[in-house]
């Protein structure tokens, strides 16, 4: 019997339907394919809104609360670079510039200090000049969890905006072998960390198992899908930070960094007499002196607070047992005379009084003390090149 008209139309809906969904499906797969193949993500990290229709950020993307803070955590280099205002900076700098770039851990980058108060803005703010009359310029490329690894990483990826000078931050918590590959950026960048470590003869681990590795599926379209839609909330938040300035939520309360302390003499789990250099991350030290070339590098041992506490005979703080950090700072001081290194140990050059929720947190006060402390040390750099 022959079908009736809608019966052979309701039939010639269904086979187009069904054509309609195989081509989709094998197209979507095709899709999936090709992006796993050309990987675009890095490509697409470097279209962005700031610097170009908004201003750039000030310091490199880093929140847990975007709802508020107008920003958040993401693991593309090329859109944190991006979205940062060194991205605009002309290369190389104008005549009447002295570019400097700041690395380091969340002291640096600025952790409950709003962003007009951070390092380099207050070194920005203090208008110095260098002896040939060029102005201090300094870039915040800081970044919270420590490690001297990260700090190497961010170096190199800003080492092609051509600073005169580089100033590193650092403290004895940023040195163990272990932490090198703790934060989350270099873990959820596994070949840029093979890539430095290569390069740089680095003794970091590159088959860490701390090290995300990426199957096929987890390149594709879908798998990628997290990180394409941190890209776009970057650059969703950026009318937002450029309306408010407002990049970290500082709350009105916070536990007080620690002044009465344990009575535990390890560090990093290695008791007294146990710790050897070869612990310690030196050798990712030296790299970055060797990456800023051919700007100096200007290296900070950090000020770090200094209990009168319960146990402070034991320890200088939270972090630190005093045995510990004593044989560091001899160390390190070792190291620079040895390699003719531009070295300053201002370890108890804050007042106490002046750090915030941690042992090396500064209050804006405390971070004016390091910047007044900076800016002339980068004036005797640009004063007497090595």
């Amino acid at each position: 019997m022959t079908a009736n008209p809608a019966e052979q139309l309701q039939r010639a809906g269904g086979r187009t339907l069904a054509r309609l969904l195989l081509k989709t499906g094998v197209l979507f797969l095709l899709l999936n394919l090709a992006f796993a193949q050309l990987n675009p993500l890095p490509a697409l990290g470097r279209i962005s809104a700031y610097n170009i229709l908004l201003p750039g950020r000030t310091r490199l993307p880093y929140g847990e609360d975007p709802a508020r803070a107008y920003n958040f955590s993401l693991y593309s280099l090329p859109a944190m670079l991006a979205s940062h205002e060194l991205a605009a900076a002309p290369v190389p700098p104008p005549a009447n510039e002295y570019r400097v770039i700041v690395i380091g851990d969340s002291s640096v980058w600025g952790y409950l200090l709003p962003t007009a108060d951070t390092l380099t803005a207050q070194l920005n703010r203090s208008n110095t000049t260098t002896p040939d009359g060029r102005v201090l310029r300094a870039y915040n490329l800081g970044y919270p969890v420590m490690s001297l690894t990260k700090d190497l990483l961010l170096l190199t990826l800003a080492h092609s905006y051509t600073p005169n000078l580089v100033v590193w931050c650092v403290t004895l918590e940023s040195f163990p072998m272990d932490k090198q590959l703790f934060p989350p950026l270099l873990q959820n960048n596994p070949d840029a960390v093979r890539a430095l470590a290569d390069r740089y003869a680095l003794r970091t681990a590159v088959d860490d198992t701390r090290l995300v590795q990426r199957d096929f599926f987890s390149r594709t379209l879908l798998g990628q899908r997290r990180n394409l839609a941190d890209l776009l909330r970057l650059q969703l938040y950026a009318p937002l930070w450029a309306a408010t300035g407002i990049d970290q939520e500082i709350p009105k309360t916070y536990v007080r960094r620690m002044e009465d302390l344990p009575a535990d003499p390890t560090f990093a789990g290695i008791t007294k007499g146990q710790l050897t250099q070869q612990d310690l991350a030196f050798d990712v030290l030296a790299a970055g002196f060797e990456a800023a070339r051919p700007a100096e590098l200007l290296l900070v041992n950090e000020p770090m607070f200094v209990s009168n506490g319960v146990n402070s005979d034991l320890r200088y703080n939270f972090f630190y047992p005093r045995w510990a950090y004593d044989q560091y700072r001899n160390w390190l001081a070792a190291a620079a005379r040895e390699n003719n290194w531009r070295y300053f140990d201002w370890w108890d050059a804050v007042n106490a009084a002046e750090f915030t929720d941690s042992a090396v947190h500064l209050s804006p006060a405390g971070t004016g003390q390091l910047a007044n402390k900076l800016a002339a040390a980068i004036v005797a750099a640009a004063a007497n090149p090595r």
